[in-house]
């Protein structure tokens, strides 16, 4: 049994985000990865993406992410030698890969099962995020559909759909982007369906006005006063470039949600039937929370309650990184880092 201050279960920008705090708290602590190599979730998107803010406004705490030469909006090659870099540099204590299986309370202290051994903490930091528990909607006759499905966690490049057609479902930034990543070759067809029609941010808007407006709903809640909408009230999707470049193109027109699925596509509400070769569901994603079972902290819909990063029912568990209800913008690179202190800070507080 290996023992520790604080256990922090993830090892993607939000673990490291935290490790950087819990170390200038002076804590001692471990950071346990279940990927084999550094960059989380980053590791496994697809190949287009870029994200939406220039370097300089998508860094954690303590250092700058460097300018990608060429481009404004730094790709996930980028992103990922960022993310190895910031680790060495502050030669955080990641342990890679171990799997977390559960967490126990063990009288004065929390017990982390894993693969690779357990540990004893006196506190625990929850940081992995949401990627791994992709969201799929149930559509009726979903199980005949024939061709393949696959969430957006499974896309990577237009070219492994050469010569089909495929239905994209989701009005989100993911779904606009897969969208629009098709559109680039001329042998793939697309069908992009969504719940209602797409919000488009207005094109001079990226990551940077979107972190303000988390920001401030935050701060408009926390101070009592009314609700600004926060980025929601701005819409839907970032008009990143190549977004922009298919809308302005015509070549994203979405359609209604269809109502079912068929063997060999889906079909709409009046009897419009549209054949496909794959679906893509681009839905969504729910907090990655089986590890903390044990705890029985969730409430009856699955929501584990919280004031600021801490769990309302066990002090020293804190949770990170899961979006706004956990810090404003904290699923996010720059968003991440004012929590991360904020977690650190009130866990050096309680062990004393």
């Amino acid at each position: 049994m290996n023992s520790t201050d604080v256990v922090v279960i993830g090892g993607g920008q939000t673990g490291l985000a935290a490790g950087y705090h819990l170390r200038r708290q002076n804590l001692d602590f471990v950071i346990l990865d279940a990927q084999s190599t550094a960059g989380g979730a980053w590791q496994h998107t697809w190949d287009s993406l870029h994200l939406f803010s220039p370097a300089a406004f998508s860094s954690l705490p303590g250092r700058l992410m460097p300018p990608q030469p060429g481009q404004e909006y730094p790709d996930t090659a980028h992103v990922l030698d960022y993310l190895s870099d910031y680790e060495q540099r502050y030669s955080l204590p990641l342990q890679r890969p171990v799997t977390v299986r559960a967490v126990h309370r063990d009288g004065t202290w929390l017990r982390v099962e894993t693969d690779a051994g357990n540990w004893s903490a006196r506190a625990v930091v929850s940081a992995t995020g949401t990627w791994w528990r992709p969201f799929l909607p149930a559509v009726p006759n979903q199980e005949k559909f024939t061709g393949r499905q696959l969430h957006t966690t499974g896309y990577r490049r237009p070219s492994d759909f050469a010569g089909q057609h495929v239905i994209v479902v989701g009005g989100g930034n993911s779904g606009a982007q897969i969208a629009a990543d098709l559109t680039t070759r001329k042998d793939v067809g697309l069908t992009w369906a969504t719940q209602r029609p797409p919000r488009f941010l207005t094109d001079d808007i990226d990551g940077r006005a979107l972190f303000d407006a988390a920001t401030a709903r935050r701060r408009a809640l926390d101070e009592g006063l009314t609700d600004t909408g926060g980025v929601a009230s701005l819409g839907d999707i970032v008009a990143v470039p190549p977004v922009r470049a298919a809308r302005d193109a015509g070549l994203l027109k979405a359609q209604p949600m269809f109502t079912t699925l068929t063997e060999d596509g889906a079909q709409w509400a009046d009897g419009t039937r549209a054949q496909a070769a794959a679906v893509i569901w681009c839905t969504g994603f729910r907090p990655a929370l089986s590890h903390l079972a044990p705890l029985g902290l969730r409430g009856r819909r699955g929501h584990i309650a919280t004031h600021g990063t801490r769990a309302a029912d066990e002090p020293r568990l804190h949770l990170l990184g899961y979006g706004d209800w956990t810090g404003p913008a904290s699923a996010t690179l720059i968003g991440v880092g004012r929590p991360a202190r904020d977690a650190a800070r009130e866990i050096a507080a309680l062990l004393g």
